[in-house]
């Protein structure tokens, strides 16, 4: 990933509805949700959620399907691996006993 395009994602992410939205997607993955129901799930009106959903889609930290009336958001996975490993790449200047517990806090997911 590109540092741009990193600081694009975090900027996407550095809202407090685009946060909240992005974080129940993950707990809905794979199936997703449609945008409808996030906005419900969030108590924000349609039109916000929508603006705040075309932010994240913009970021590519997620994709929208129409599905006859409905829009389905879902997380991308792919774009979230990259960040991460953008964020982390460097981290332990290569000590995996330093970087240890963050990993091991991921592998119980």
């Amino acid at each position: 990933m590109e540092p741009d395009a990193a600081i694009i994602a975090l900027s996407a992410l550095a809202q407090p509805t685009r946060l909240e939205a992005f974080r129940l997607l993950v707990r809905n993955m794979p199936q997703g949700l449609p945008a409808g129901d996030i906005a419900q799930a969030l108590g924000a009106p349609a039109n916000t959620m929508s603006a705040h959903l075309a932010v994240l889609a913009r970021a590519g930290l997620v994709s929208a399907e129409r599905r006859s009336r409905s829009i389905i958001y879902r997380v991308e996975l792919g774009q979230i691996q990259a960040l991460t490993l953008f964020l982390l790449k460097d981290c332990c200047q290569g000590r995996a006993e330093v970087c240890g517990p963050l990993v091991s806090e991921l592998a119980t997911c």
